[in-house]
């Protein structure tokens, strides 16, 4: 992935030590239960004695029932995952459609895992993804969230991956909030919405990667147009997504 300025400039060795293995705990973690277990979801919620179905829950600004939260999550738009504050991934938002191709693959059986478990373990990306957990987890530089956009080279795609710090009431970190989203039919629906278009900047220094390979889009006035780019291809980055396995 197109990683910002600042994540490339920190400590390989300070960002390394991120524990992918879970071993530690956290202020919810559920004891007694191996992690990378496929049923832990099941076992943790009956361990818990977790809400669930037609139970109310009561939200800082709402009242909902575990149904109705999951209704929500599931139909909105983009791919969304949470991992807590000791490298567990816990949830992400499972589409309606089971044969869904998704952008950041998850399944049932990952949710309880490991960050290790959840990536593999080739090129770099688990150095990577220790990279965007421990620069929010020190927000670093006094960033709390991280754009990680998918270098493809067509202008009619653009994957981003957003990572979030989540905090709880006192500021701490409690974990990460991740979200993916092809942002090419929200920028096409502004275009038809507002009559406007898109246009190649000629002084610009970036963006060369998703100019190649574009053609123009004369029919929805979200134009695409751009000049052929002659420098060499640049290869696609590996996947950080907190909560992908690839």
């Amino acid at each position: 992935m197109a990683e910002p300025k600042w994540l490339k400039n920190m400590n390989r060795d300070e960002y390394l030590k991120e524990d992918f293995d879970a071993k530690g705990k956290s202020r919810y973690t559920v004891e007694g239960l191996k992690k990378n277990d496929p049923d832990w979801l099941d076992k943790a919620a009956k361990k818990t004695h977790a809400a669930k179905g037609d139970d109310y829950v009561k939200l800082d600004s709402g009242l909902l029932t575990v149904n109705q939260i999951n209704w929500m999550l599931r139909n909105t738009i983009g791919e969304m995952t949470f991992v807590d504050d000791n490298n567990q991934f816990l949830w992400y938002n499972r589409p309606t459609d089971p044969n869904k191709k998704m952008k950041a693959k998850r399944v049932p059986a990952q949710v309880g895992n490991t960050m290790e478990s959840v990536h593999p373990n080739v090129r770099e990306v688990i150095p990577n993804a220790k990279k965007v957990v421990h620069a929010l987890r020190t927000k670093q530089d006094g960033h709390d969230d991280v754009y990680m956009p998918v270098p493809n080279g067509n202008l009619r795609k653009l994957v981003l991956h957003y990572y979030k710090r989540v905090e709880d009431d006192n500021g701490d970190y409690a974990g990460i909030y991740e979200w993916v989203q092809d942002l090419y039919p929200l920028v096409k629906y502004f275009c038809e919405t507002t009559g406007q278009k898109l246009v190649v900047d000629p002084d610009a220094t970036t963006g060369a990667t998703y100019r190649r390979n574009s053609d123009p889009d004369a029919k929805t006035g979200a134009s695409t147009k751009a000049e052929e780019v002659k420098d060499k291809k640049e290869p696609e980055e590996p996947d950080t997504s907190t909560g992908a396995s690839n």
